[in-house]
């Protein structure tokens, strides 16, 4: 499942020696600090969003080091015209309560990007978006995987307030400088492009409203209803082709049954029936009522 959540800028100035040398580890030729800009990022934390989402705790030191070295860029423009800069450290810190996870990223002191780091010394640029992919997501009520119990993001049960909580991180992608308010929760984006595909369902459960889950699992019960309908269907078509010898065994008649559409199959065994009833007409065990009793031969009668 791939996410984007909200980030801020937290500080921003000239590296020192050992920040430096940390930089020079990603370039091809040594910089020299006078030609760097650093700046650092509150990427990420274990506190619930707007979107009633929060990361596991344990996936924090995981993704500070999916991070590293990861480039940033701008709008999540995935181009590389718009790659402006680069993580060179992360770290896992501590706010009170809270856990958080900080990145330490590097740009080019460059006449093109002398805009962007006004924008940032003046408080202007100072929101990121992050993208990373997590390999499930767990509801904070029960403990299973979120889609597959009843409880929904947002809903309160038994004084619990329901969230998905995002385990086992698998990729990380960019930060990307976005133009959003500073406000609780602004700047979360979420979607589907890039790292691992999502299924229907990880998709409704990670950006649909509570109506289109409960949508979402009523098709789903339609669908495997259909599914076994179909099956009796085919089912009942390969034994009406073993009664009129098709000349196939089991097996046979029922992989090529199955290619077919249901409207076809329902059209062949309709057609197979008839056969079948004009092959094999329908006999009564007993004499209709009025009928003719066959004469005996008295000769033999005692």
């Amino acid at each position: 499942m791939n996410i984007r959540k909200e980030a801020s800028v937290l500080a921003a100035g000239t590296p020192d020696e050992m920040q430096l040398a940390k930089i020079n580890r990603y370039t091809k030729s040594p910089l020299k600090a006078a030609e760097v800009y650093c700046f650092d990022v509150r990427l990420c934390d274990d506190l619930p969003d707007r979107d009633f989402e929060r990361f596991d705790t344990a996936a924090l030191p995981v993704l500070a080091e999916l991070f590293r070295g990861k480039t940033g860029i701008v709008d999540h423009d995935w181009s590389a015209e718009r790659q402006i800069a680069r993580i060179f450290d992360t770290e896992v810190c501590k706010d009170g309560t809270v856990t958080f996870l900080r990145a330490v990223c590097y740009m080019l002191r460059t006449e093109k990007n002398a805009d962007l780091i006004a924008q940032i010394e003046g408080g202007i640029r100072k929101e990121v978006s992050v993208g990373c992919a997590m390999g499930r997501s767990v509801c904070s009520v029960c403990g299973e995987p979120y889609g597959s119990c009843a409880h929904r993001k947002g809903v309160t049960y038994d004084g619990t307030l329901c969230l998905a909580v995002l385990h086992d991180p698998t990729d990380a992608y960019e930060f990307s400088f976005v133009a959003v308010p500073a406000q609780r929760g602004a700047g979360v984006l979420k979607a589907a492009e890039g790292g691992e595909n999502m299924t229907l369902r990880e998709l409704v459960t990670k950006n649909g409203t509570p109506d289109l889950c409960d949508r979402l699992q009523s098709l789903e019960e339609e669908a495997q209803f259909g599914r076994q309908c179909r099956e009796s269907l085919i089912s009942e078509t390969v034994t009406l082709g073993l009664l009129l010898d098709f000349g196939a065994q089991e097996a046979t008649l029922r992989k090529a049954f199955s290619a077919l559409s249901s409207e076809e199959l329902t059209q062949l065994r309709a057609e197979m029936s008839q056969r079948t009833a004009a092959l094999f007409p329908p006999s009564t065990q007993l004499p209709a009522a009025g009928a003719r009793e066959a004469a005996m031969e008295a000769a033999y009668m005692i």
